[in-house]
């Protein structure tokens, strides 16, 4: 997707305007890219939007259209405007690989370039990938209660907006939904599309047998029958199975029947032992109607035999305690060849200066322990003891036996992508692979266990010298709050 150099706040080109005007705006910067609490009160998010943000930042411009149009607010110098002409974004991005899971204070993304490069790009960036990391971690939660069962996107007109219709749907897929009801993003992601038909087409028929003829007779080999628009049991499931029949004569199969409405754990639970007796345990039972994890759960735990389900409003507008919003903020980290941190009355939300690498602890059998910052120039060893960055009175070991893996690489150097984008099928497979080896109850839908990340003993050491040297009346070692 195109992304115009004025998807920002006005902020932002005033902060430029005025590091331009003080002759800032060359001076070197970095910023995290970090969120402090996991969505839907869970346990991590997985992380999405990385290749939609290195799609923005190398055709990052200002059209003669964007110049004229800030020359109209009266607001900008001529200097700086001549400045915006050949503006473009060539620093360097580091960053976790799209299906990731993640946790809290770690930095999803690291940008470092010229202050006005750096500072410019902080709306874009957050827009872009908290969506799409929010939509991804709830995919993800649904598609882990889903189990074996295949889960669609049907979440278009309930989207916030058409370009959040095609986000939402990159996220999903990331997080694991492989298919979707979305003509457009299919064509543009290269994702399956699927669906059904609606309760019009049968009221468009004389009766409910009809309509279903008519739909199998265009689809033969593809038709999925909406049974529910007068009676379920008694009048769509029997329809159905005399249409399985006929399609059966000439040589094709009846791919499905869908509910959308009622009590979908009884329904399908019936409708499949209907199927069954009849001879077409073949066709699939879809189920849709305002589910999320929580519902399918539930139709789980009742006995339901859904083999399909399609997830619509609750995924695409990400509803759900602790949801609608990925609260992952941008800050300054260093500044020239100084680190920085904000500073506030609670260490908890005193940010982590200066640039890092971020470390996962893998134990012998493959799952995930912790992860530790660090600084850059360090080495760390199994057995160094590494702080709770949210209070360092707390502290413990790396284990003794874990192998330490870096979790982010270069992904953008002088504006440059250093390599090709992964496809999203192998997003969608990382965050499979990355969703098993997570430790027991990371996972639960309800308080699940707080998965440790950590900052290494020379971090956290740096971190405490800059707040004491806030109080003790040096203000220029930080960026206070």
């Amino acid at each position: 997707m195109a992304y115009s150099a004025l998807l920002t706040d006005l902020y932002q080109l005033t902060m430029l305007a005025g590091y331009f005007e003080k002759e800032m705006h060359d001076t070197p910067a970095a910023f995290d890219l970090f969120f402090r609490k996991p969505p839907f009160l869970g346990g991590y998010a997985v992380f999405a939007g990385l290749g939609s943000a290195l799609d923005y930042l190398s055709a990052l411009r200002f059209t003669g259209d964007d110049l004229a149009y800030l020359k109209s607010l009266r607001i900008f110098k001529p200097a700086f405007l001549d400045y915006l002409e050949g503006f473009s974004f060539r620093g360097r991005v580091t960053a976790m690989a799209e299906g990731t899971v993640a946790f809290p204070l770690g930095p999803l993304v690291t940008v470092e370039a010229p202050l006005a490069q750096a500072q410019l790009v902080e709306t874009a960036l957050l827009n872009i990938i908290n969506f799409q990391t929010l939509v991804a971690t709830k995919a993800a939660r649904i598609v882990t209660m889903a189990g074996p069962g295949e889960v669609v996107e049907f979440g278009l007109r309930r989207a916030h907006g058409p370009d959040g219709g095609l986000s939402e749907v990159r996220g999903a897929f990331v997080g694991g939904v492989r298919s979707t009801s979305n003509v457009l993003a299919g064509k543009i992601l290269g994702i399956a599309v699927k669906g059904t038909h609606a309760h019009s087409w049968i009221m468009a028929f004389p009766d409910e047998l009809s309509a279903f003829r008519a739909y199998a007779e265009v689809f033969p080999d593809s038709s999925v029958l909406l049974v529910d628009t007068y009676d379920t049991l008694e009048s769509g499931i029997p329809n159905a199975i005399i249409v399985a029949g006929e399609l059966r004569d000439r040589g094709h199969r009846l791919a499905g029947v869908r509910l959308d409405s009622g009590d979908l754990a009884y329904l399908s639970r019936q409708a499949r032992r209907m199927l069954d007796e009849a001879g077409f345990p073949y066709v699939k039972i879809l189920a849709s109607n305002e589910l999320d994890e929580y519902i399918i759960r539930s139709i789980q735990e009742n006995g339901g035999c859904v083999d399909i389900y399609g997830v619509g409003t609750r995924l695409a507008t990400c509803q759900g305690e602790g949801g609608g919003a990925l609260g992952g903020v941008y800050k300054l980290v260093r500044f020239g060849d100084q680190p920085k941190l904000k500073v506030t009355s609670d260490i908890a939300k005193s940010t982590i200066p200066d640039c890092k690498r971020l470390v996962r602890a893998v134990g012998v059998d493959g799952k995930f322990q912790m992860d530790i910052m660090c600084r850059m120039d360090e080495v760390l060893e199994p057995g160094e003891v590494v702080f709770d960055p949210t209070n360092p009175a707390r502290n413990k070991p790396i284990p003794a036996s874990a192998r330490l893996e870096d979790m982010r690489s270069l992904v953008m150097d002088g504006g440059e992508a250093t390599g090709p984008s992964p496809s999203l099928d192998e997003m969608a497979d990382r965050c499979r692979e990355q969703l098993s080896r997570l430790p027991e109850g990371v996972l639960r839908l309800e308080n699940p266990h707080r998965y440790k990340v950590s900052v290494s003993r020379s971090l956290n050491d740096l971190r405490m010298q800059l707040i004491d040297e806030v109080r003790r009346g040096y203000p220029h070692s930080v960026v206070r709050s």
